[in-house]
């Protein structure tokens, strides 16, 4: 037989932050990563493909990664909303999220479940791993997949960038528990996974271990 597609994964730049937002869709069934401001092209798409989110996951708390929530789900429907426990609370804290800093608070509804390191999600006939990566945020997550072809897929939030890492000027970051985790979690990773961050374009574990001005070289 031959192997199963690699799932279909669709970005979209939302908000004043231009954050990226994706919808990982398998068949019909799809998750929503992340809901930025103006998530309605997003949700567009949810609909015209006819899709059935099985999930809204977060890879953190920040406002511009949660904005989006409430509208999603009254849209869309109700669905789990999972995120890392350290942030769990944040949903509710327009302090700790950020937002109040940008005069327009943002409380969502909580989440329905925590995700913890190493922990495994299915989405139909795909497999993926929550890796923890802390710094950016405490509560920073990524989520990564080996399809049975094709290159593996890091969903990476605001970890890695392109060129860049996540910003550790927050009040709850630490930039050494970010280079750390990047090390240890993402640069372990093949060379050829593609890094599908949360801003910004498209790169891959080996040109970022080679390129990076933030984070170069091999792990250990």
């Amino acid at each position: 037989m031959p192997p199963d597609p690699p799932p279909t994964i669709a970005r979209f730049e939302l908000g004043p932050f231009l954050t990226n937002c994706y919808v990982v869709s398998v068949d019909k069934s799809c998750w929503i990563i992340d809901a930025s401001f103006e998530p309605d092209p997003l949700i567009d798409h949810v609909h015209e493909l006819g899709l059935n989110p099985q999930a809204l996951i977060l890879t953190h708390a920040h406002a511009d990664h949660i904005a989006g929530v409430e509208q999603v789900m009254d849209i869309l429907g109700d669905m789990p909303l999972l995120i890392h426990p350290a942030e769990e609370s944040w949903l509710d804290d327009p302090a700790a999220n950020l937002s109040a800093s940008h005069g327009v608070p943002i409380r969502t509804r909580p989440a329905t479940a925590t995700l913890e390191d190493a922990q495994t999600l299915d989405l139909a006939h795909t497999t993926w791993r929550v890796l923890h990566v802390p710094g950016h945020s405490p509560g920073g997550i990524a989520l990564y997949h080996e399809p049975q072809s094709g290159p593996p897929i890091l969903i990476a939030g605001d970890a890695l960038f392109s060129g860049s890492i996540g910003r550790t000027d927050f009040p709850t970051s630490n930039h050494e528990d970010l280079i750390a985790a990047i090390k240890a979690k993402l640069y372990t990773l093949p060379p050829e996974t593609r890094v599908l961050p949360g801003h910004g374009p498209e790169t891959t574990i080996g040109r970022e271990r080679d390129t990076n001005p933030f984070v170069r070289g091999h792990p250990g």
